[in-house]
């Protein structure tokens, strides 16, 4: 049985935390206090295979992490986390850079953009670990259930070792996702994560949550 540490006690870390335990992993949550309410909450209604502690300590507890913290605090988390609770790991980045401004709608924070990606900038702090993003174009419940979003939808992938891009996709297949497009290195996070601006204007249209993408081939 391997052993994932998730990042994050928000609905996407608790809905990735609870899919993964649900599918018989032990799954540690990482917050950034090892007493986080949400975490013990959420390790209390798991039962036996849920666990709770510091980001260092899930990070250091994981064959496999996802980050599933916000895009603006996830390079800090991963300071926390610690460059060596990680080396050799596969690190699941399922964030978005997204900037919430009062009265703005939600915009990518510049700098990671166009030439760059939160996913990049995490392989570059992380340069012994195998990033690979993934997940961060659908909403929590579509990641674990991709036929929540009511057709065979795409889910895309980005990541530098090929090795770690398979064992993720294993993963997803586990999540319910048949057709799933490797697009080749951790650059190609840029791609996935300027998606997320569709995403939002099509959930603001049609105020349903349960949306996918599907590349038609």
């Amino acid at each position: 049985m391997k052993k994932i540490g998730v990042f994050g006690t928000g609905m996407v870390g608790n809905a990735i935390a609870t899919k993964l335990v649900q599918l018989g992993y032990e799954v540690m949550m990482g917050s950034r206090t090892p007493d986080n309410e949400k975490a013990l909450a959420w390790a209390k209604q798991q039962g036996n295979n849920a666990s709770t502690g510091t980001f260092a300590s899930a990070a250091a507890f994981g064959d496999i992490v996802f980050n599933c913290t916000q895009g603006d605090v996830s390079l800090e988390v991963m300071k926390q986390a610690g460059n060596e609770n990680l080396r050799n790991k596969i690190l699941i980045d399922v964030s978005n850079p997204l900037l919430f401004e009062p009265g703005k709608r939600p915009a990518l924070m510049p700098g990671l953009c166009n030439t760059n990606s939160l996913g990049e900038s995490i392989q570059q702090f992380l340069p012994d670990t195998h990033v690979v993003k993934t997940l961060n174009i659908v909403n929590c419940e579509v990641m674990v259930n991709a036929s929540k979003c009511g057709g065979d939808a795409t889910m895309l992938l980005a990541g530098n070792n090929t090795t770690a891009k398979a064992s993720v996709t294993e993963l997803l297949q586990q999540f319910g996702w048949n057709d799933i497009i490797d697009m080749g290195d951790i650059t190609h996070a840029r791609s996935s994560e300027m998606m997320l601006p569709v995403w939002l204007s099509v959930y603001g249209a049609t105020k349903k949550g349960f949306v996918a993408f599907k590349m038609v081939r």
